[in-house]
């Protein structure tokens, strides 16, 4: 008989929707018929702690220590009977439970303030494009974020909304650091999340519990479940894995960890996962495990002698989120930045396209693991099929598809599936700015629901880009960028300083293409990124290729995989750190454009080099359609109603064909030679985007040749084609 498996993501990730990778685990194993359940534990926490039970726990909790409490902290303590008062309401509010509510916490007489309040003062120029909802939401986070401050000042340092003790789990070799902290005793935060895993055990009754530690963040969480299931429950197996094992403990060699846990898995976990089920039901061996670390007589070995293959993508099954509390995460706004408000706020399903990237080159990522090298993508159809099992499983259709790098060709088959079906999918995703994003796929995308795209513009400089093998250049990133924004779809642009060899000279001039990219309207959001040096990147593997060194740290038992290095010949790009702040800060919304780039550092910074109008002369060169091989036409509008009419001019009269359109908005109308109206009329049914199979344009030009209308590259540059291109006929 097949054992229960409980899969648990331990604090904290995200307030506002669960990581996706237990309902993906748990949809495997759905497949298999096996029984398993899961748990988020984070989202469970905080709301047992930020409620007017958990509070009063809280205070009590201060009127029994003897510590000495700052003012803003005491502040808040002086202010407990109104915060226990307005605890529950404010939760409700952000569960989108009590929207009426939001009235009272803007006009700022309901809800007790503390220091984070005071930022509002620098923020007025935001609430003028805030609704009252978001505005309120925005009030509410602060109030949360104020009792934050309380927790981790008073309470748990190491707490964090979406983060629980994440300095323990950073460059950490030595795991003298996790274990000291895990053997301190229980804090009121700790003992809450034991409490909740209990819970939890004594209503699924697992033989098995899974812990996914997708970051940092979840690592002493993880840890913390795991001790509490050692001494309480010693005979429930515990099995770690997620994204922080898979970049982090490649080389573990500390025994001690298996003093919290029973087994690590390592990469996708799906066939190492289903190797130790069978293991742990007597059906194999433990030397035939596929990577999976354990304890042998105080000595960690790692276990991989199973010859199954992972399991192909289109096997795993849809992800289900059964179990999880779906209308109970909260939706709120942290910060006013677009993107970020996208991430923080709403419930999004997680779904991958494809397993990896599918370009699989740039130098400072993790190329040379299993999750980015091996590219494995999934058909539209299977896709779409399981976005309509979570949709109806959910009731929610906005979707986050959480790959590398989206496919386009994979992301056009998508676009067109969705429409064919028609769905109702929000959906967002991150994607490479390469040349096959064209106008045409950019409104495809927004069509099929596409709202945002994230991508890399990293350091904007031709030279780096090069260095870091990102197979673009910025002017390409622009006409993308722009490409998007024409659709409607919002851009933001991960940017990145502090890359190799980079100078001061580079990171002005990368300064001033992103200030042109928002100038010129084209990108909407951005955040700068240090350069962080990986052990599984090929600037961490060859430091010597890229002019950097190696500093440290020594390898330990533990976690191997941020490295410390000196750039040599760069710049100290620790000075530039504020400056690229506060400016992104400004250029997101719209200010300060203007402004010298020396305005916003305290020290000399040369002038840029780059040509005040660089950006605008980049996105006015277009491609050339046309002549794309094997380019299919879809139609994205209505079919036309046609009338022919006559005109004279002179002595003769001619007869005029009118096709009029209909969109959502308003209807218009192509005036054209009756000859060509008539075999529109009869071609457009076979060119809708509903259809089942594309439309090739060789074969459209091919078509209107054979009619005896003369030549489709001429019909190409008439105003009629023009038009139609206008409004919905798309070369993909």
């Amino acid at each position: 008989m097949h054992q229960k498996t409980l899969f648990i993501t331990p604090p904290f990730t995200q307030l506002n929707t669960p990581y996706p990778a237990t309902a993906y685990l748990k949809g495997f194993l759905n497949t298999l018929g096996r029984e398993s359940y899961q748990a988020d534990l984070g989202i469970d926490v905080i709301l047992e702690l930020f409620s007017s039970k958990g509070l009063r726990a809280l205070f009590a909790n201060l009127d029994e220590s003897d510590i000495e409490l700052s003012e803003n902290s005491f502040r808040i303590y002086a202010l407990k009977d109104d915060y226990i008062t307005t605890i529950d309401p404010v939760i409700r509010f952000l569960k989108n439970l009590n929207p009426t509510l939001a009235h009272s916490i803007c006009d700022r007489s309901y809800l007790p303030e503390a220091s984070r309040f005071q930022q509002l003062e620098d923020m007025d120029w935001a609430f003028g494009t805030m609704g009252i909802h978001d505005k309120a939401r925005h009030f509410a986070t602060l109030y949360l974020e104020d009792l934050g401050d309380l927790i981790q000042e008073a309470v748990d340092p190491h707490f964090g909304f979406s983060r629980y003790a994440e300095r323990l789990g950073r460059s950490a070799t030595s795991f003298d650091e996790m274990e000291a902290a895990l053997e301190a005793p229980d804090t009121l935060l700790s003992q809450t999340l034991t409490h909740v895993l209990e819970q939890k055990i004594q209503k699924y009754q697992p033989d098995i519990v899974c812990i996914s530690v997708p970051f940092p963040g979840n690592l002493y969480g993880g840890f913390k479940c795991g001790k509490y299931l050692k001494k309480h429950y010693p005979n429930i197996q515990i099995v770690m894995g997620g994204g922080f094992p898979n970049t982090e403990l490649r080389t573990l060699k500390e025994p001690r960890v298996f003093n919290y846990i029973d087994f690590i898995c390592l990469d996708d976990g799906e066939a190492p996962l289903l190797s130790l089920l069978e293991y742990l039901d007597g059906e194999r061996e433990i030397t035939q495990l596929k990577r999976v670390y354990s304890r042998v007589n105080n000595e960690v070995i790692y276990h991989n002698g199973a010859k199954e293959k992972d399991v192909p993508q289109r096997d795993t099954g849809t992800p289900d989120y059964s179990d999880l509390p779906l209308h109970d995460y909260l939706s709120v706004i942290e910060i006013v930045n677009p993107m970020h408000r996208l991430w923080s706020d709403g419930r999004w399903n997680k779904l991958t396209l494809a397993h990896g990237c599918y370009w699989g080159k740039c130098s400072f990522c993790d190329i040379s693991l299993d999750y980015i090298r091996r590219y494995e993508p999934m058909t539209a159809a299977l896709l779409c099929d399981r976005i309509e099992e979570i949709i109806t499983q959910t009731q929610q259709n906005g979707f986050h598809f959480v790959d590398e790098a989206a496919p386009p060709a994979l992301l056009r088959d998508l676009a067109l599936e969705i429409i064919r079906r028609k769905l109702t999918v929000v959906w967002w995703t991150n994607i490479r700015f390469e040349k096959n994003f064209t106008h045409d796929l950019c409104l495809l995308l927004k069509a099929s629901g596409c709202i945002a795209i994230s991508g890399g513009l990293e350091v904007a400089s031709d030279r780096l880009l090069g260095r870091m093998k990102k197979g673009v250049t910025v002017a390409q990133v622009a006409r993308v960028a722009d490409a998007f924004t024409q659709a409607g779809i919002m851009v933001h642009a991960y940017l990145m300083y502090g890359f190799p060899t980079q100078t001061a000279q580079e990171t002005i001039d990368s300064l001033e293409m992103v200030r042109q990219l928002f100038q010129a309207g084209i990108v909407q959001s951005g955040f700068w990124h240090r350069f962080a040096m990986t052990a599984h990147s090929p600037v961490g593997l060859y430091p010597e290729e890229f002019d950097v060194m190696r500093i440290g740290p020594d390898n330990g038992k533990f976690a191997n995989n941020d490295l410390e290095h000196e750039d040599p010949t760069g710049a100290n790009h620790d000075l530039f750190v504020e400056g690229l702040r506060k400016s992104l800060f400004n250029y997101m919304h719209g200010v300060c454009l203007d402004f010298p780039h020396s305005r916003w550092f305290d020290f000399k910074v040369p002038p840029t080099s780059i040509p005040p109008n660089y950006i605008e002369k980049s996105i006015s060169v277009l491609p050339d359609l046309g002549n794309k091989q094997n380019a299919i036409v879809t139609w994205l509008g209505s079919l036309p109603e046609m009338s022919v009419f006559e005109e004279k001019k002179g002595k003769k009269v001619y007869e005029i064909a009118e096709l009029v359109f209909y969109n959502k908005k308003k209807e218009w109308a192509v005036e054209t030679d009756v000859a060509v109206g008539e075999w529109l009329v009869d071609i457009m049914p076979k060119l809708l985007s509903s259809n089942a199979e594309a439309y090739p344009l060789e074969k459209l030009k091919n078509d209107f040749e054979a009619a005896g209308l003369g030549s489709f590259e001429t019909f190409m540059t008439s105003m009629t084609w023009t038009q139609l291109r206008a409004g919905g006929m798309l070369i993909l």
